[in-house]
């Protein structure tokens, strides 16, 4: 693999050139090394391949740095740190406390670009889209900004606008990062263990979602449809004729931010009844999971308003989860089977649900849940911490390469943040009491005679058609196998780099061969007595030409062996 692979243009070529000089500038040389794009970083960058000794060993110090070349990168990058604090699986906790500390806040663009983006994609002048819109931002981020403005019919609406070119760049960072991700797997093995090709894929969905806006809308509408008839509950409202793919409308929300809320000693003046607040919030969660099948995926307390006494408002739906009804078969069967103590169950449904990794050993990982299980079995539900247990379970089945579905370890996030909101407004609430009767009715469901004959109709479908399809499949294997069109292919672990430094190491070769040639050759045409000459000049002076040649080539042959860092 060459660092050309992937692509030719210059812009992509400067890009990976900035990536090499960053990770070296911050201690990652040795990884530039390892993935062969040390000819991207100045030699006086060399001394930099080793990480500085002024900085601490070990993960935080680690995580520090990797966060530092996420903030210089960019906005790809930026989300790619973020996408990696939310994997405790597969991140050291120390590494996943530096990189949640990255901000999402980068320099608002122009107005009169916004304006003329809005005009572009809703197909009419802004003025005759909207009454009044501010001329400042009241929020910029990576992937667009967000301006108040007023619809003509007096509705208070806020406008989210896509920034100009964020896809054309985040297009070649993505490319970049999809070979990066392959040239760490391939060349430095050492580092699957933390699936940065997986990693790759997830934030290419993330972003490809984030980036039209018509996801965040439909998302937005599919709330707001759900709990249009809860009390307490309001979603804000998408505004379809004023939004598009990189424009969004939605209506104002009015309320206390929760942060505001609990910062205070009773509300706002008194008037919010914080229990009433607690249980909504928690029962709004308990029903995105178990009744609508997707879920608010970033509860965090900026996105959840309050308006007295007790109406909850949920704001933000561009990150959002899907439980599928295989995922939520297999979560309940891992919650009975806790309960139940039958850890061979839990380990099953994780492998029924693709987590387990090659590395994974069973017997270890049984005894690791076991011990986890142990310590929190007789706690009383108004002691169990939610956020403490997701924390542990998940460094647990890191340590036992267990990759847990990015859509099971975000419900467990959002849940662990929505338990905590809701025990600092009401540490008397007991969230298990209100999961409880869910859960019953969901294994009932799907244990019901109804649900059961459906299973076993799709069963029977699927065995009659591999019956129906075995004869010829059959006959088309034997074909192939008879006329030779069937292959055996044979991968090699590090072969490709294996082929890179033979070749390097045969240039060299070809190459000191060559130099020596010519000190020979120039040798004997010095030391020769004749007084031949050749284009008016002795046949002397070109001996003298050719060491000067040779010492040139040499200092060329050093340079790149400098340039390499094997000088031993």
């Amino acid at each position: 693999m060459t660092p050309l692979a992937f692509t030719r243009s210059v812009r992509s070529l400067n890009r990976l050139r900035h990536i090499a000089q960053v990770l070296t500038r911050h201690g990652f040389g040795h990884v530039v090394a390892r993935i062969n794009l040390a000819r991207f970083v100045p030699v006086w960058m060399l001394r930099k391949k080793a990480p500085p000794p002024a900085l601490e060993e070990g993960a935080s110090a680690i995580g520090r740095r990797l966060a530092q070349v996420c903030a210089e990168l960019g906005p790809t990058f930026i989300k790619l740190g973020q996408m990696m604090s939310t994997r405790p699986d597969i991140v050291p906790a120390e590494v996943l406390t530096e990189l949640r500390a990255l901000q999402d806040d980068v320099p608002a663009f122009d107005t009169a670009v916004a304006m003329d983006m809005i005009a572009e994609e809703l197909g009419r002048p802004v003025d005759e889209c909207f009454a009044s819109i501010d001329d400042t931002p009241i929020a910029s981020a990576s992937i667009g900004q967000v301006y108040r403005a007023r619809t003509k019919d007096g509705a208070e609406v806020v406008v989210k606008i896509r920034r100009p070119d964020i896809d054309e760049i985040i297009t070649l960072d993505m490319q970049l990062l999809r070979w990066l991700a392959e040239s760490l797997e391939d060349l430095m093995p050492e580092l699957r263990v933390y699936r940065p090709s997986m990693l790759v894929t997830e934030l290419e969905e993330m972003l490809t979602r984030e980036l039209d806006y018509v996801n965040e809308a439909s998302a937005t509408t599919r709330f707001a449809k759900a709990f249009e008839d809860e009390t307490g509950i309001r979603i804000p409202d998408v505004h379809w004729d004023l939004s598009g793919s990189r424009v969004l409308t939605l209506d104002v929300l009015r309320g206390t931010n929760v942060d505001t809320l609990l910062a205070t000693s009773d509300g706002t003046d008194g008037k919010i009844d914080r229990r009433l607040v607690a249980r909504r919030l928690a029962e709004c969660y308990l029903k995105q999971v178990f009744e609508i099948g997707v879920f608010h995926a970033d509860p965090h307390p900026g996105n959840i308003l309050v308006d007295p006494p007790a109406n909850l408002g949920l704001i933000d739906f561009g990150q959002v989860g899907t439980i599928t009804d295989d995922l939520m078969t297999q979560l309940i069967v891992i919650v009975y089977a806790s309960v139940n103590r039958e850890m061979d169950v839990v380990i099953d449904s994780f492998a029924d649900l693709g987590a387990l990794g090659p590395e994974t050993n069973r017997r270890q990982l049984h005894r690791a849940l076991q011990v986890l299980l142990d310590k929190y079995y007789g706690l009383p539900l108004k002691r169990l911490d939610l956020t403490t247990l997701t924390t542990e379970f998940t460094e647990v089945v890191r340590r036992h390469d267990v990759v847990v579905p990015r859509d099971l370890l975000m419900l467990a996030k959002a849940l662990g943040t929505v338990a905590s909101v809701a025990a600092r407004l009401d540490p008397d609430l007991d969230l298990l009491e209100l999961l409880k009767p869910r859960l019953q009715r969901a294994l009932t469901e799907r244990l019901s005679p109804q649900r059961l004959a459906r299973g076993a109709m799709v069963w029977g479908w699927h065995v009659f058609s591999l019956a129906r399809s075995a004869p010829a499949q059959l006959r088309d294997f034997l074909r192939g196998l008879r006329s030779g069109a069937w292959k055996l292919h044979v991968r090699h672990e590090n072969i490709e780099r294996l082929i890179s430094e033979l070749d390097r190491s045969s240039n060299r070769l070809a190459f000191s061969i060559m130099i020596a040639a010519i000190i020979v050759g120039s040798s004997a045409l010095v030391s020769t007595a004749t007084d031949l000459t050749l284009l008016g000049l002795k046949v002397q002076y070109f001996g003298v030409i050719g060491y000067l040649i040779a010492g040139l080539l040499g200092l060329t042959l050093i340079w790149a062996i400098f340039r390499s860092g094997r000088l031993h």
